[in-house]
């Protein structure tokens, strides 16, 4: 195993010991045990920059299921390289942010923190598979344990609630994307992403390339909170902050934009994908900002700001993608909406971090994230509002921090898309411009909501649960950092060019086979050009309308709650529940004799069908032994035991009948020389006809005019056909024997290799003999199952008495 595996796994191994850690030294939090990992692993990634730079690429592969086709490969490109820096860079602040913010007394931090682990896992995994099965499994593990984490405060309803809406959203989305998985493999024979890059333009064109597409975009939308799949993004903000500020800031809803960047390549080449993801991004970006503004819980803002955000950097990589449809020497033009994706990227994870610890920091401070109780706390808690007015301010677009060079190259890409010529963007791509510009107003004036109403105005201690105070140090050096990268990235953005043109290079490869070298360099000033205006035209609405918010925002009010996603979600999973329920209500009748019915009615037409549709039924008489008079006596014996039994009226002759039957069974196997299995039948019946008989006293007496004791032509029809159908397999199987029998085998080898004469006995206890043990064991575990609910009942029996 390579040191590259070794780091996506360290956290998961480092999961199992967590819980005896955190059992040997309760008095020390359990989070110190964890920080070392993500510094230790952040600093290994750090150390494949200087070759990713120079256009290097690292894959070491562990052989899996090479037979199928997976293989654990790993793959450390430009792109995969940025997000394991994000995951396990800020993993690291994560953690140490949850050290002073999590009670060590009053929380299960093992819990906590194998779950955070399992996360970490599970992302590099994701962003550093080459194979696309191990990339689906890491996937729904990222599903999972953000299922756990969401849900960590169980004992809320509304934590409950939001993991499971996470959980049934994101995992239909991976369920679609395994599809467009399968799909891919069809097309190309191989699982392999690299592989399948490279093979790109010859299944263009491919009736399934498509339906590929399509539910590969599924899988991205749902785990990237795309509309209309946004919806599960807010609930999820029941979770701790620690959990907001990594995975729904930096890490888990960037997964669908990885997936995005690192398929491009192989989908890039349908005008298909450049409109869906561009146009789901800016109708995401658009809503996500518009829907901040009606929200009054900090953390309700941030979630509906995120959804802005990874909006803004989906319509970004869509229309970026449209730069593999140039040539190399035409395509730098529109590749600036690519870098501004990627530049954008890094920015976000450094002043969305940041906010959301912030925001946990308000809300560990004054016990409300209610901006209606909040205000006047920039002379309590000034350390807390510095980073709030710097990562609001970056968020903003305002210079000189890092998201004011992202935005304009935003405005950049978002301009340039009504140039791009192909698919009408000449002229639908003014609405890009448009849309970008409406919903940055929005973005605005959200930041501005978040400084402002939390940290001036009218102090209000009469409605704060606690004394406001500035958080403890150790709560604080993680969103100082991260903001201080905030800052430096704002007034040395080509810090990071050479690890932006690196993963654009992983974004655009047919352009890098082309002779094409992405040379990216930022800077503040462009002169007076129309992304300045834009900006201005932020600014100016911006304040204008939190100015007068009071106004405006009455707007909200008229969109009816009934009518909204949220309530379409709701209404059909109770419908779908409520739906389950009729139709498990409709057939579920206690009555094992129904059961019987539903399991026989599907055999027959299950297996006949298959009979009738193969034309598989063949009947060959010249291997079959002679039928004897004798014979012919015990078949119209057990036939006519079989069929009386459905006409007495009385148990005792019941008994009788079914015992006669089981008896005349064992002298078929005395006649075809199987004296133990006509021994074994004897001891059966024989046990069998005496538990009826012991029962028979606790049995009630029998109505002559009960149903069940009627004659019933549905449960004859039934009864014939299972007769009739299993009949004709065996013959059928007799009749057309593909293969040699087995029995020669033991014949020659029961005495040879197992040491025993009966040939019956050898092979249920040495040939077959884990076959008998797993029987034994059922058996054994009905036993004990039995034993547990006597003892039970006479232990309710005693308590009663």
């Amino acid at each position: 195993m390579s040191l590259l595996h070794l780091a996506i796994i360290a956290p998961f191994i480092l999961a199992i010991f967590v819980p005896s850690l955190h059992k040997a030294l309760p008095k020390i939090h359990t989070g110190w045990f964890l920080l070392p990992l993500p510094i230790v692993l952040f600093s290994y990634f750090l150390s494949f920059l200087p070759q990713i730079i120079r256009g290097e690429t690292t894959m070491e592969t562990l052989n899996w299921i090479p037979s199928l086709g997976i293989n654990f490969s790993a793959r450390v490109d430009g792109l995969g390289l940025l997000f394991s820096l994000l995951i396990t860079g800020i993993g690291a602040l994560v953690v140490l942010y949850s050290i002073y913010y999590l009670s060590k007394e009053k929380e299960k931090l093992n819990q906590f923190y194998v779950y955070l682990l399992l996360f970490m896992g599970a992302m590099l995994g994701v962003v550093l598979s080459d194979n696309m099965v191990v990339l689906y499994g890491f996937w729904e593990l990222t599903s999972f344990s953000s299922f756990l984490l969401i849900g960590y405060w169980n004992h809320r309803e509304r934590s409950r609630y939001g993991a499971q809406k996470s959980m049934l959203i994101t995992v239909f989305g991976g369920l679609s994307m395994l599809g467009g998985m399968i799909l891919l493999y069809l097309m190309t024979g191989t699982f392999s992403i690299s592989e399948t890059i490279a093979m790109a333009a010859t299944i263009y064109g491919h009736e399934l390339f498509i339906p590929a597409l399509i539910c590969i975009l599924l899988g991205a939308f749902t785990k990237s909170a795309q509309f209309p799949f946004h919806i599960w993004l807010p609930d999820a903000m029941e979770a701790p902050t620690p959990v907001s500020a990594y995975l729904h800031s930096a890490t888990m809803v960037k997964a669908g934009i990885y997936l995005v960047a690192r398929l491009t390549p192989v989908f890039a080449l349908s005008g298909l994908w450049v409109w869906l993801v561009a146009g789901f991004g800016i109708l995401t970006l658009f809503w996500g900002s518009f829907s901040a503004v009606k929200h009054n819980d900090l953390k309700g803002i941030l979630a509906y700001s995120t959804i802005s955000q990874l909006g803004l950097i989906m319509s970004l990589l869509g229309l970026g993608a449209a730069a593999i449809h140039y040539p190399a020497v035409e395509a730098g033009f529109y590749t600036v909406a690519v870098s501004a994706a990627v530049f954008h990227l890094i920015n976000h994870a450094t002043f969305k971090g940041s906010l959301f610890m912030m925001v946990g920091i308000v809300d560990h401070e004054t016990g409300t994230r209610d901006i209606r109780k909040l205000g006047g706390l920039m002379s309590i808690m000034p350390i807390t509002f510095t980073i709030a007015v710097i990562g609001s301010f970056s968020m903003a677009g305002l210079p000189p921090f890092n998201g004011f060079l992202s935005k304009e190259m935003f405005f950049t890409g978002m301009i340039r898309a009504q140039e791009i010529g192909f698919f009408n963007m000449e002229t639908l791509g003014l609405i890009f411009p448009i849309v970008a510009w409406v919903a940055s107003v929005f973005t605005f004036l959200y930041s501005m909501i978040i400084v402002f109403k939390t940290f001036t105005g009218k102090y209000q201690p009469e409605k704060l649960e606690v004394k406001p105070h500035e958080a403890p140090l150790g709560m604080l050096i993680s969103p100082i950092i991260l903001v201080s990268l905030v800052v430096v990235i704002g007034l040395f953005p080509n810090i990071v060019a050479p690890l932006i043109n690196s993963v654009m290079a992983s974004i655009l490869p047919s352009l890098v086979a082309e002779g094409m070298k992405f040379d990216v360099h930022i800077y503040h000033w462009h002169g007076f050009t129309p992304e300045l205006f834009m900006t201005i035209g932020v600014i100016v609405v911006g304040i204008l309308l939190y100015k007068f918010m009071p106004r405006w925002t009455g707007i909200y009010n008229r969109m009816p709650e009934k009518f909204s996603l949220n309530s379409a979600y709701d209404n059909g999973l109770a419908g779908i529940q409520k739906g389950a329920n009729r139709f498990t209500n409709a057939y579920m009748t206690n009555s094992i004799r129904t059961y019987l019915l539903y399991i026989f009615t599907f055999l027959i037409l299950s297996l006949g069908t298959t009979l009738i549709v193969k034309n598989a039924f063949v009947l060959d008489t010249a291997n079959v032994a002679n039928i004897h008079a004798f014979e012919l006596v015990l078949v119209i014996i057990i036939a006519i035991g079989s069929v009386s039994i459905l006409f007495v009226k009385s148990r005792m002759t019941s008994i009788i009948l079914l015992g006669s039957v089981g008896y005349a069974v064992s002298l078929f196997y005395a006649i075809f020389r199987a004296p133990d299995l006509a021994l074994t039948q004897l001891v059966i019946e024989t046990v069998s006809v005496a538990l009826f008989l012991l029962a028979f006293y606790h049995l009630p007496k029998v109505n002559k005019n009960e149903e069940h004791m009627r004659f019933k032509m549905g449960n004859a029809v039934i009864s014939i056909g299972v007769g009739v159908v299993v009949s004709l397999i065996a013959l059928s199987a007799h009749s057309s024997k593909a293969f040699d029998s087995i029995s020669q085998y033991y014949i020659e080898n029961t005495y040879k290799k197992a040491g025993g004469e009966n040939m019956v006995n050898v092979i249920l206890v040495d040939f077959r003999g884990f076959d008998t043990l797993f029987e034994i064991a059922v058996l054994a575990i009905a036993a004990l199952g039995i034993f547990s609910l006597i003892k039970l009942r006479l232990t309710r029996g005693k308590e009663q008495g």
